[in-house]
């Protein structure tokens, strides 16, 4: 009865099964099932020596001898066919034994209730004067997010392996903010109205982006966000101009840098949003955070990004890659197997500019958390391509 899974115990409850339903009826109240289950055990088993005794006497008379091999054989008998036994197998086969015996449990509790009463009201003012006072059955049992995870991950051959990866996935989305997956500021593809129409109509026609974030003069002045099906027509027959824009503009949705991504998907979700500005403390941008990024961080990569989006994976003859300097830590860990830290810089040029704290020269090498890394281009006081070796294991030079 204590064996048995829980959480199995109630999916068998909500089936109708007659079984797991009086076993549930019996966890409720865990003094009197094992009142009950003692009583009988002890009651049995002090018979049971007491038979042997008077056997002995009648068959050998006072011997000391026959008396001890007999209170040896009955303590073995009780140790392996009513102590040891039984509870081997209800530990190993829970469900195939408690079920079963709920059935004959359950009147025999009815019919004993009087006893097992007597008998808790001591075991009851015993626990007072320890003051001791034992909490309601299956409390316990309730399930925090690590112990969640763990349940997950030892339940791997019971689903798929995709499955238990999205699951994995949604633990951790409350661990990520949306700095981690945000497109950032320089590619963020966007409309300044104050250009001439026909560049803003190239723009749109040759837009990878449904949405597009719409400024004045500055990215930092957003006015609204564009939604390119609405003008599309307009802008390849060249109708197109500032004020049309603005009429079907609308207002730009910003979100704090450093949120949860769990409670983003929600804002976005209650605010009927795709497409969020994330700025700083000061409200300068950021980047920008669509509710694609954040689904897949929980499903894996599904959408075609832009070019510019993409980033730079080659891989050399000698098991190393290049890769971009403003690659995501986040997507260079996934993609590659590598396990640079996430908890500081969000790019690998965040990363190797924390570390030398100094705009490093092509050709210097630095290693961080056993990744050997290589700068390879410099441009404009940023790292732009960067080699990355196969991470060296811990304790090799």
């Amino acid at each position: 009865m204590m064996a048995l899974n829980r959480y199995r115990l109630r999916h068998l409850l909500q089936k109708g099964h007659r079984g797991a339903k009086l076993t549930s009826q019996l966890l409720t109240k865990p003094d009197k099932l094992l009142g009950v289950i003692l009583l009988g055990s002890n009651l049995i088993n002090a018979a049971a020596a007491a038979l042997v005794t008077a056997l002995s006497f009648r068959l050998f008379g006072a011997n000391e001898y026959a008396l001890t091999l007999a209170t040896v054989s009955v303590t073995f008998a009780i140790l392996v066919f009513s102590e040891v036994t039984p509870k081997v197998l209800g530990a190993a086969y829970p469900e195939r034994v408690a079920l079963p015996a709920s059935y004959v449990l359950t009147p025999l509790l009815r019919l004993f209730y009087p006893v097992v009463w007597f008998v808790n009201l001591f075991v009851r003012a015993l626990l007072w004067l320890l003051r001791l006072k034992p909490g309601d059955g299956g409390n316990d049992n309730k399930l925090g997010l690590e112990e969640l995870r763990t349940v997950v991950l030892e339940a791997g051959h019971f689903m798929p392996r995709k499955h238990q990866s999205i699951l994995l996935n949604l633990f951790e989305l409350q661990n990520i903010t949306v700095d981690d997956v945000m497109t950032p500021r320089n590619q963020i593809e966007a409309i300044d109205l104050a250009a001439p129409p026909e560049v803003i109509s190239a723009r749109i026609s040759t837009s990878h982006h449904t949405r597009l974030p719409v400024y004045r003069d500055e990215l930092d002045d957003i006015v609204g966000i564009l939604h390119v099906r609405k003008v599309l027509h307009q802008a390849q027959g060249g109708q197109l101009n500032a004020d049309t824009i603005g009429e079907i503009l609308r207002e730009p949705y910003f979100v704090p840098g450093g949120t949860p991504l769990f409670t983003q998907l929600q804002q976005f979700q209650e605010n009927q949003r795709r497409v969020g500005l994330v700025v700083d403390e000061y409200g300068e941008l950021m980047g920008l955070v669509t509710v694609e990024d954040i689904l897949e961080e929980i499903v894996g990569e599904f959408t075609t990004h832009a070019p510019a989006q993409e980033g730079f994976y080659r891989k050399q003859e000698d098991g190393s890659w290049l890769v971009e300097g403003s690659t995501p830590l986040r997507e260079l860990n996934r993609k590659l197997g590598l396990k640079f830290p996430l908890d500081g810089p969000k790019t690998l040029n965040g990363l190797i500019l924390e570390h030398l704290e100094d705009i490093p020269e092509s050709g210097t090498s630095l290693r961080i958390d056993h990744h050997t890394i290589e700068i390879v281009q410099t441009q404009d006081r940023v790292v732009k391509v960067v080699r990355v070796f196969p991470p060296v294991p811990a304790g090799q030079p």
